[in-house]
């Protein structure tokens, strides 16, 4: 259990400002939110600036995309201002599909009003009037909250054919995805939302220029949203001075794993691992919960498309540029902590049989390389590979990478990668030991038996259809593992637990 004075010197770490109201106002009172300065940067945007001056600002605070990519969102948005259309739409990206990702979920159900601000700042800078709020069907909560939110926001005259007197108007729906990991993409979700199998299209022309029903239209994720209605209440300079030159502001992780402090944590750009991982998530811990020192082994960061960091990167800076650097990436925000007890080969296959799944299948080199990534992933998990395997999964992984037309085709084969390129040791036991140190793959244990916790009792070797287990009454038992076809007869008979590796 945590201590008042360490939980407040956690929490002393953490810049909380997307999170800042989360759980301090009430989600379903839009009173409490106007109270709190809520809609003031909306009105300002609509009443005293221009979509150019909203452009500006935007993209003088250096803010960029939090949903994976980080493209720089006033760049985004001017682009879609210069666009000679009477119709535009602005969309916001809910569709959070990352495993152990819930950051986008948790402001849509703490401060859902904050993500509408954000959308009417947007739609007021490239000149759209109509936006969807595009939620992951799964989160029913945030869904629910996010629709009161928009008739709350209607009833009080801040969204309609009026907003703040100036004449102009907006709309806000909310639609539940369709469930696809893909439609987190630009193009799958557009498609998705006009009806149409979620698969992403070849860009250019990019949203911005022909998006939802061929209208110019920006989608930003839920956490970039958030932001903005800071950036004009306090002026871009204030934003620019959080983080990093490159990579301004704060980002919020979703902290899991072996680390004694789960959660969220919004940090500054900048922020280390060590201090995300052993200072404000509280130290790496064991397979049974306990704090363990010396047991960080990695962290896999940017969900199942990320890459996998190690011990010599915990002093790194957490940014857009210095994660690519070395592999990885900022994506929407996960950060999965690993102990020593892991196995980083079957860590890749995790991530890379969900990515082989959620393939939309239209790319044949994602839709075929991921699946024989896969393929040679069990190989080696089972034993079957040799040295040209490994070199034979670096040359598909680059292949995937630059012949897949979404993010999720490019990025698919980074924890294999990543892990390849910094675990390789672990790897080459595998294939050419027949070894896995941590004991997670079963193909590769040596059948023994516990001798601490062998009676002698002889049912294991009345159970064993193969003759492969000998010993005396009451002396450890013994396995031959040149006999033992590995049926489990033996675990299955033994009340003592004594059998491992069959």
């Amino acid at each position: 259990m945590i201590q008042a004075p360490e939980l407040w010197a956690q929490l002393r770490r953490r810049s909380r400002r997307v999170l800042g109201e989360c759980g301090f106002l009430d989600p379903e009172d839009i009173r409490e939110y106007v109270l709190h300065g809520g809609y003031s940067a909306a009105r300002k945007a609509f009443v005293e600036m221009s979509p150019e001056q909203v452009c500006k600002t935007v993209l003088d605070s250096g803010l960029r995309g939090r949903g994976g990519g980080g493209f720089p969102t006033g760049r985004k948005w001017e682009a879609a201002r210069v666009q000679k259309s009477a119709k535009k739409y602005v969309i916001c990206n809910g569709d959070e599909g990352d495993p152990g990702a819930f950051m986008n979920r948790s402001v849509m159900e703490g401060n859902p009003h904050s993500v509408i601000e954000g959308m009417m700042i947007a739609a007021r800078a490239i000149g759209a009037n109509e936006g969807l709020v595009y939620v992951r069907a799964e989160y029913p909560l945030a869904v629910a909250r996010m629709r009161r939110a928009v008739a709350d926001a209607e009833r009080e005259g801040i969204l309609g054919d009026n907003v703040f007197g100036t004449g102009l108007a907006m709309k806000c729906d909310v639609m539940e995805g369709a469930g696809a990991f893909v439609c987190g993409e630009e193009t799958a979700m557009i498609a998705s939302i006009e009806g149409r199998r979620g698969m992403p299209s070849p860009k250019p022309p990019f949203p911005a220029q022909s998006g939802l029903w061929g209208k110019p239209t920006i989608i930003n994720n839920v956490e970039t949203l958030a932001h903005v209605s800071r950036i004009l209440n306090e002026g871009p300079e204030v934003f620019h001075s959080i983080g990093t030159k490159d990579s301004p502001g704060t980002k919020t992780f979703a902290l899991t794993g072996h680390v004694a402090n789960t959660g969220l944590v919004e940090v500054p750009f900048g922020t280390t691992l060590r201090e995300i991982v052993l200072n404000i998530g509280g130290g790496v811990t064991d397979d049974a919960g306990k704090i363990w020192k010396e047991g960080f082994k990695a962290v896999q960061i940017g969900g199942p498309s990320g890459g996998c960091l190690t011990a010599e990167h915990l002093d790194l800076p957490l940014a857009y540029e210095s994660l690519r650097s070395v592999g990885a990436m900022v994506g929407s925000g996960g950060l999965v902590v690993m102990n020593d007890r892991t196995c980083m080969v079957s860590i890749a296959r995790f991530f890379m049989e969900f990515t082989q799944r959620e393939s939309c299948g239209k790319c044949v080199l994602c839709r075929e390389g991921t699946k024989q990534l896969l393929a040679l992933l069990d190989d080696v998990i089972e034993g079957r590979a040799t040295a040209e395997t490994l070199d034979l999964m670096e040359k598909l992984g680059h292949a995937v990478q630059a012949g897949s037309l979404c993010g999720l085709g490019k990025t698919a084969p980074n924890p294999v990668l990543s892990t390849l390129r910094y675990f390789r040791k672990e790897y080459e036991e595998h294939v050419f030991e027949k070894r896995c140190r941590t004991g997670h793959c079963k193909a590769l244990l040596r059948p023994k038996v516990i001798a601490e916790k062998c009676k002698g009792c002889g049912v294991c070797i009345k159970a064993c259809p193969t003759g492969a287990i000998s010993g005396e009454k009451k002396q450890v038992h013994h396995i031959d593992p040149e006999l033992c076809i590995k049926c489990g007869a033996c675990a299955t008979a033994c009340r003592l637990h004594a059998i491992q590796g069959v």
